[in-house]
C-alpha cells in the first residue's frame, strides 16, 4: 500500500480506500480470499494507515467506555462495567509507538524517553494517558477514557437511576441561583458526566469559561463560552501553561462563571480565591472518597501552593464553596449520587457540613442495587436563592 501512494501529498479517505480495494482484488486473483475476510482486511489496512490501527474498532463501538493498552500484545476494554481482553493486537511495538505519537502530536503534546508521561485527547474528546519506557517496564501503556458522542443530560441520569427527580430539581435551582458546587468521587464515578449534566442549567445569557488539562467538557447551549486548555513545556523554549495560569487569566476575561474540569493540586487555592471574589456559580470536580475527605484533600492541595495557617485555609473553603456533591460507583457497576451536603461555615475551627440528601440502599433486584434518596435536612444558606428570585413563594417551601 505504501509503495502505491504518493507520500508527498495529502490523500482523501476515498482515494485511500480505492487503492486498498485494488490491492485486495489483485491478491484475490492469486489466492482465494472469502468476501467477509476482504471486508475486514479492507478496514484493517485503512485503520492502520489513516486511523488508530487496531484501536479504531474499539473506539467506534459506543458501548465501550475504557480502552487499556499494556504493550503491543495486550489490549483490554471495559464494556457495561466488565473488563475483557481484546482478541487483536498491534503488529509490533514500533507500530504502537507510531500510533502514540499520532495521538499526542495531534494536540501539540510531546512524549518521549525524556518526558515519558503525557495526557492528551482524541478528536472525539476521549481522554488519553500515555506512559512510555523506561517508566513503563513492559512496553508503552495507553489508557483511553471514552465519552459519549452526545452529552448525557440530567433527564437521562434520572432515567438511569443515578439521581432522583427531587435531587435533580434541587440542584437545578442551586445552579441557576449561582451556588458554587464541587463534585467529588472516585475514578470512573462519573464526575465529568455529571458536571456536563449540571451545566445545562446555567442561564444561556452568562459568560462561561472552562479550564481543563485536556478538554473533555461538552457544555451545551451556552453561546458566550470560552474553552481553555493547559499546555506542557516543549522544545525550543515553549513554556508550560498550567491550570493556575489559566485561572488567573480567566479572572481578567470578565467571566460570570468559571468551570475547572478537575482540581489536583495548588490550583485549588486559585479556584477558591475566584469563588471568593464574586464569581458565583463556579463548578469543579476532584477525587475523594466522601464529602468530608474532599474537604481534607482541598486543605492539602492549598498547602501545595502556599504555606497558610490551617484555619485560614478552612475559612477560604467555607466561604467559597457552597455545596458538595459526592458520586460513587457501586458494586453492581452503577454510578449514583451518594450524598449532597451544604458547607455551613466554621464551628470551633472545623468546617461543618449540613447533609441535605443521601442515597440509602434498600436491597438488590436482578443484580442491581435498589435504593432511594432520603432528605436529611434543609438548605440553611438561602440568600443566593432569595436574590435570584427562586423559590420565593411559600418561603422556599418546595426546597
Amino acid at each position: 500500500m505504501l509503495s502505491q501512494l504518493d507520500m508527498s501529498r495529502e490523500h482523501e479517505d476515498e482515494e485511500i480506500l480505492a487503492v486498498i480495494d485494488e490491492e485486495i482484488c489483485r491478491e484475490a486473483r492469486e489466492r482465494m480470499i472469502p468476501l467477509n475476510w476482504r471486508k475486514e482486511l479492507r478496514m484493517q489496512v485503512f485503520h492502520s494507515l489513516r486511523k488508530l490501527d487496531v484501536l479504531q474498532e474499539l473506539l467506534d463501538e459506543d458501548d465501550i467506555t475504557e480502552i487499556m493498552v499494556n504493550g503491543a500484545a495486550h489490549i483490554f476494554y471495559e464494556k457495561a462495567g466488565e473488563v475483557a481482553a481484546w482478541k487483536k493486537c498491534f503488529s509490533s511495538r514500533e507500530k504502537l509507538e507510531d500510533i502514540i505519537q499520532q495521538m499526542v502530536g495531534s494536540h501539540n503534546r510531546m512524549v518521549n524517553e525524556a518526558e515519558p508521561i503525557a495526557d492528551t485527547r482524541l478528536e472525539d474528546g476521549s481522554r488519553v494517558n500515555v506512559v512510555l519506557p523506561p517508566v513503563a517496564l513492559d512496553g508503552p501503556v495507553v489508557s483511553i477514557r471514552k465519552f459519549p458522542k452526545h452529552p448525557i443530560l440530567m433527564r437521562q441520569l434520572i432515567e438511569n437511576g443515578s439521581i432522583s427527580q427531587e435531587c435533580a430539581k434541587f440542584l437545578e435551582q442551586l445552579v441557576k441561583a449561582g451556588y458554587n458546587i464541587f463534585i467529588s468521587g472516585g475514578t470512573g464515578s462519573g464526575k465529568t458526566t455529571f458536571l456536563n449534566a449540571l451545566s445545562e442549567f446555567i442561564p444561556k445569557t452568562e459568560r462561561v469559561i472552562t479550564i481543563e488539562d485536556s478538554a473533555e467538557l461538552q457544555l451545551q447551549g451556552i453561546d458566550n463560552l470560552v474553552r481553555l486548555e493547559t499546555r506542557t513545556a516543549g522544545a525550543e523554549g515553549i513554556l508550560a501553561i498550567t491550570i493556575r495560569d489559566l485561572i488567573r487569566t480567566a479572572l481578567r476575561m470578565r467571566p460570570d462563571r468559571i468551570i475547572v474540569g478537575e482540581i489536583r493540586g495548588a490550583e485549588c487555592l486559585d479556584m477558591l480565591q475566584a469563588m471568593n471574589t464574586g464569581h458565583d456559580g463556579s463548578l469543579s470536580t476532584g477525587h475523594a472518597n466522601s464529602c468530608q475527605d474532599m474537604i481534607s484533600r482541598m486543605e492539602t492541595m492549598v498547602l501545595m501552593g502556599m504555606e497558610l495557617p490551617l484555619l485560614a485555609i478552612r475559612a477560604q473553603i467555607a466561604a467559597g464553596m457552597d455545596i458538595l456533591v459526592h458520586l460513587g460507583r457501586l458494586r453492581d457497576k452503577s454510578r449514583r449520587i451518594l450524598s449532597i451536603m451544604e458547607l455551613d461555615g466554621l464551628v470551633q475551627g472545623e468546617i461543618r457540613l449540613n447533609p441535605l440528601y443521601e442515597f440509602v440502599e434498600i436491597g438488590e433486584e436482578n443484580g442491581r442495587i435498589v435504593g432511594s434518596w432520603e432528605k436529611k435536612g434543609d438548605l440553611i444558606h438561602q440568600g443566593k436563592l432569595y436574590y435570584a428570585g427562586i423559590g420565593m413563594e411559600g418561603g422556599f417551601a418546595e426546597l
